[in-house]
């Protein structure tokens, strides 16, 4: 047998296998080429692309630029001026492997135009494929300009697995997004020239802040729903804006995550994101974020991954717990707080077609003048239903003098059909899910009672027997006796329930069971939770059996103290599924559904 020889591979072949790892696709060289430009010291970048990054990637900036002398050294493998020796634990910049350039010349048609600062002239050098030309002079006033043409010509099999020419652009203007919220003293701009055209994609001026930036970027939504972050712990910094459970979205896109300023994907990083929300969010929603995570560089290594948007940290669990309780303090902090853009989207769906000109009328009376018309318009006591007390017109004045008005979920004015609350307010009125807002507040009560004494149970003149099937010995191995919820065996794949928890009152024990058996059949499909987080989560199925059932009239006072309990209660203003549970209209915007503005 003849055993092959071991023979060193050509350069070549060295740089596209490493271009493999380093350009996925056109997003990828875009990142590489932007992030060069940052450690560059640019204060504004010009990304110009055509046919999705395919056929056209150039990057403008107006860095330090690069020296003529070093051009060639700056196409070689491993060459950067970014590290100091071979010290990978203490990294400042962006790029710091020497690999991006190189890569991209392996893979496409690379030309390097730069004037560096202090210059007589620039230089400029091509490589196509892996074939480098010498350097020539050029033309630029300053910085540098780096273009890619024709990606992947030298490996088309790449070309194969690229998505459609909207899919890369809109993976190459996210790529900017996440670079521009972590810098946000730098100008961006990136055009699409795609058939000759000059089309603006997204563009930003250099903002004085952080916070100026994402408000940019990400919306004037996000900024009235999103709450500030910033929290310290054992060298770590956790500062940004998390939105509120009720400003959720339906993937993971909105989040934004940042390592000493390098926009990151790292799953501990969103699985501690996720964590914080998962007492507010149902499992099919996601929280939107940009947060900011610095520390001193040696406690970080982020080479553990060819496109460096991964990490590993030295101690994973204090950042885990930074973020997870910087984040749920804040939420506590927002207390029955719930999104501006709920209702948004309830006006928007009452609003009628607005009439051709505006219906000009009298500004609203004063109270006292509002008084003499309803006594004058009264109609007769004989009339049926205008009798009752309910219905008088000094009912009405006092009512609408009452000082709970004041208080932001206001005064409770009716229940329309037995679940939903109309309040008045000052301002306008709010109208709230009885049965959503009550289970949130018995589960915070429940979870009140178990982190101070355990949660009292109550026991069952006659034990309710719950056939389970398979399910008998798993619930039978969980010590749920701290819930207030004693089962006993009965049998075979039966149980008896003996005690529930007392603060639920008279509930269906099989019911609560049947419950808790979902719950833990869908975990067996999610990711492992803590325990802590297993609590929670029968606590939450727990609360819905406790809470005011839809159908059931609530008198004047009930309403009312459902009212104030959430306005003293965190996360009331979502359930335990991340639902609102209550929009709040302004009197304007009702006017405005009128045509009355």
């Amino acid at each position: 047998m003849i055993l092959p020889r071991i023979r060193q591979l050509d350069e070549g072949a060295v740089n596209r296998i490493a271009a493999g790892e380093v350009v996925e696709r056109p997003a990828s060289a875009v990142k590489e080429l932007v992030e060069n430009a940052l450690d560059a010291g640019a204060s504004r970048i010009r990304i110009d692309i055509a046919d999705g990054g395919r056929t056209l990637i150039r990057v403008t900036d107006d860095g330090h630029g690069i020296a003529d002398a070093d051009l060639p050294l700056a196409l070689s493998r491993h060459a950067t001026s970014k590290i100091d020796g071979s010290d990978l634990l203490n990294i400042h910049s962006f790029g710091f492997r020497g690999e991006a350039l190189p890569s991209l010349g392996a893979v496409g048609r690379l030309t390097i135009t730069s004037r560096a600062a202090g210059s007589d002239g620039a230089a400029t050098i091509h490589v196509s494929g892996g074939r480098m030309d010498p350097v020539k002079p050029a033309a630029l006033r300053a910085g540098t300009v780096v273009e890619l043409r024709d990606l992947f010509h030298a490996t088309p099999a790449r070309l194969k697995f690229l998505k459609s020419e909207r899919s890369e652009t809109m993976a190459v203007t996210d790529t900017i997004k996440r670079l521009a919220i972590a810098e946000p003293g730098v100008a961006f701009a990136l055009h699409d020239l795609s058939e000759g055209g000059d089309r603006a994609l997204f563009r930003v001026d250099a903002a004085a802040s952080s916070g100026d930036r994402l408000a940019t970027v990400l919306g004037r939504d996000f900024g009235a729903n999103a709450l500030s972050i910033d929290a310290e712990r054992d060298g770590f910094r956790l500062t940004g804006h998390a939105g509120l459970p009720t400003y959720s979205r339906g993937n993971a896109v909105h989040q934004y995550l940042f390592v000493n300023g390098r926009a990151v994907r790292d799953r501990m990083l969103t699985g501690a994101l996720r964590g914080a929300y998962m007492d507010v969010l149902s499992k099919d929603r996601y929280p939107v974020a940009a947060l900011f995570l610095t520390c001193d560089p040696v406690l970080v290594d982020c080479n553990v991954h060819p496109a460096k948007t991964e990490v590993r940290f030295r101690d994973a669990g204090i950042v885990r717990g930074l973020i997870v309780s910087g984040l749920r303090h804040a939420l506590a902090e927002a207390g029955h707080r719930a999104a501006t853009t709920v209702s948004d989207a309830t006006l928007g769906a009452m609003t009628p077609e607005r009439p051709a000109a505006p219906r000009h009328q009298m500004d609203r009376p004063s109270l006292g003048a509002r008084g003499a018309a309803y006594t004058a318009q009264a109609p007769a006591p004989e009339m049926p239903g205008f009798a009752e007390p309910s219905a008088r017109v000094e009912e009405i004045v006092r009512t609408e003098e009452s000082p709970a008005e004041a208080l932001p979920l206001g005064a409770a004015r009716a229940q329309m059909h037995e679940n939903w609350i109309l309040a008045q307010t000052a301002t306008g009125m709010v109208i709230v899910d009885a049965h959503a807002a009550h289970e949130r507040l018995v589960y915070e009560r429940l979870k009140a009672q178990m982190r101070d004494h355990g949660i009292r149970a109550q026991a069952l003149l006659i034990p309710e027997v719950v056939e389970v099937g398979a399910m008998a010995d798993r619930l039978l191995s969980l010590d749920l006796a701290p819930l207030g919820l004693t089962l006993e065996p009965f049998g075979p794949g039966t149980i008896a329930v003996r005690e529930t928890p007392a603060i639920l009152g008279q509930c269906s024990a099989k019911a609560l069971v049947q419950d808790l058996i979902e719950e833990l059949e869908e975990d067996d499909h999610a990711d492992p939770l803590s325990l802590q987080s297993k609590i929670d989560a029968i606590l939450s199925r727990m609360a819905c059996h406790g809470s005011v059932r839809t159908g059931r009239r609530m008198s004047a006072p009930e309403m009312n103290a459902l009212l104030r309990e959430m306005e003293a209660t965190p996360h009331s203003g979502q359930c335990n599924h991340g639902r609102p549970t209550y929009v709040e209209l302004k009197l304007a915007d009702i006017e405005r559904l009128f045509g009355r503005t």
